[in-house]
């Protein structure tokens, strides 16, 4: 990024043998933290970027004694499958995660190693990164995470002819986005394609809205444990508004029958059924994946809107902040380990990245954006990272992923007018914070 100045504040974020078996064969499966077999066992989450992992581990093999393996687990049970392995011999030596409380009860059961140490004998390892996604992975004034593949923040997606012919423009304000809800539904589409039945797309509406109304404080106050964050007007006036949007029906009637991750909401607005989609930034490359010829000519991007009086910034925004490695303590091989991770920030590996449409981190990624896959769409998410004032951490990666299922199950239940205002406040005021 241009300057450290305009950096956005981050708010923070016995195995059994059909476990072992379900490692992809990017790996063997086999050894891990605990065995000193010669290898050291790189888990991550399996989706479409491994590729990129993959040539990472293939490069540092080129040149070390002590030889990477790299393992992947499908991306829908990864989390369920690393907390049944993170503490047993199946171990990786390095792990995916998403910082923030991704990591903190393996810090809190002492099975992760600070890497301290490392830095010292390489300060690049903290230096070549920059500092506010860095310490995203700081857990109790300690580092326990490199970055790896890129910023993900979340952004409102478009079918641009879906607009057009609505006579609706990307909308900058919450009073322009309930307008286009009413010029899109009188075209007979759905205004907004949801993934209600993953739930977590759901919750990106949630953290906007509460961060543009509240500002970043509140949910920070919520996740230090202070219970009456939840109780603020402020809060109650976010739960009103999502209310009236779903009431409204921005999001039709069955948009909980509807996934993410099987494609559903992506097909709705790239067929034309429906105007919007809040998504993550991977939705571009989702696009390009699933329907190329409209993700080249007919998805638009924006910023999600300012809402009128609101204490948050307009520029603020709310996603993933980056993805991280972190070492297990019991590892074997930490000075491979420590040779393996300063590979993530390589001007080859930024450059990979960058091909793929994952916009790095690293305090070199703007020399080569120009370069990326999609430098239009790599600048803007450029730009509005690098001016954003605040970047939230998803709630349900803040938070420990001890509470990730209640939430959800509050936050779908708000949704579908199953629980009320009062009702919500209390469930999310019951989730644990460590």
């Amino acid at each position: 990024m241009k300057t450290r100045a305009r950096l956005p504040r981050l708010i923070a974020t016995g195995a059994t043998l059909a476990l072992v078996l379900s490692l992809s064969a990017c790996g063997d499966g086999n050894g891990g933290a605990s065995a000193d077999d010669g290898k050291i066992h790189i888990l991550v989450y399996g989706d479409a970027t491994n590729k990129i992992e993959k040539q990472v581990v293939d490069k540092f093999n080129e040149t070390s004694d002590v030889k990477a393996v790299l393992d992947t687990i499908p991306g829908a049970d990864y989390q369920k499958k690393l907390q049944t392995i993170i503490s047993t011999p199946q171990a990786p030596d390095v792990f995916f995660n998403w910082g923030g409380g991704s990591i903190k009860p393996f810090v809190k059961a002492d099975l992760l190693l600070p890497l301290d140490d490392f830095i010292k004998k390489n300060p690049e390892l903290e230096s070549k990164f920059l500092p506010s996604v860095f310490n995203n992975a700081v857990v109790d004034g300690k580092p326990y995470g490199i970055p790896m593949r890129g910023t993900q923040p979340v952004l409102l997606f478009h079918n641009k002819n879906v607009l057009k012919k609505a006579g609706v423009q990307p909308p900058k304000t919450w009073d322009d986005l309930l307008d286009a809800v009413e010029k899109l539904k009188d075209e007979g589409v759905t205004p907004i394609a949801l993934g209600g039945g993953d739930v977590w797309p759901t919750q990106m509406w949630f953290q906007y809205l509460y961060d543009r109304i509240a500002g970043p404080e509140l949910f920070a106050k919520a996740l230090e444990g202070d219970k009456s964050a939840w109780e603020a007007p402020e809060s109650k006036k976010a739960l009103k508004m999502i209310r009236e949007l779903v009431d409204a029906g921005a999001f039709g009637k069955n948009y909980d029958s509807v996934k993410y991750t099987n494609g559903g909401s992506v097909a709705l607005v790239a067929q034309g059924k429906a105007g919007f989609e809040l998504m993550g930034s991977w939705y571009y490359s989702q696009q390009l994946t699933d329907h190329p010829d409209f993700a080249e000519k007919g998805l638009g991007y924006s910023a999600f809107p300012a809402v009128a009086g609101g204490k948050g910034d307009p520029k603020n925004v709310a996603g993933n902040t980056n993805n991280y490695y972190s070492v297990l303590k019991k590892t074997k091989h930490p000075e491979a380990v420590a040779k393996f991770l300063e590979l993530m920030y390589s001007d080859e590996f930024v450059k990979a990245q960058l091909d793929v449409g994952n916009l790095t981190t690293t305090t070199n990624t703007d020399e080569f954006i120009e370069t990326s896959a999609t430098p239009e769409y790599s600048r803007f998410q450029y730009d509005l990272v690098a001016d954003a004032p605040s970047f939230q951490l998803s709630w349900d990666q803040a938070y420990p992923q001890s509470a990730a299922s209640d939430m959800h199950k509050a936050i779908q239940q708000f949704f579908n007018g199953q629980l009320d205002a009062d009702g919500f406040i209390k469930a999310m005021q019951a989730l644990p914070t460590e």
